[in-house]
């Protein structure tokens, strides 16, 4: 495994591991897994659409900086960017 591995920010460790090697080993509840749905969640209740916009490194630097000084996503901060600019 590598040294830095993480989920979510978290640093995997070798017990993890070796409970999720465990759980593996004994079997999944296959029901609860397929009650989990597919994809990312929505938004809200209307369907959303998926808008490709091109960036350049540096526009995407300024809004990633942005986003970790808000503490924000990356989307999250984009939304923001363009709510504001739309009222």
């Amino acid at each position: 495994m590598a040294e830095n591995e993480r989920i979510n920010g978290v640093p995997v460790t070798e017990e993890q591991i070796s409970e999720w090697s465990s759980e593996a080993g004994s079997g999944f509840d296959v029901e609860a897994l397929k009650k989990r749905g597919r994809g990312r969640p929505g938004r809200g209740a209307a369907p959303t659409q998926i808008v490709a916009v091109r960036l350049t490194a540096d526009e995407l630097a300024l809004i990633d900086a942005r986003a970790e000084k808000e503490n924000k996503t990356r989307s999250e901060a984009i939304r923001a960017a363009l709510a504001e600019y739309a009222a």
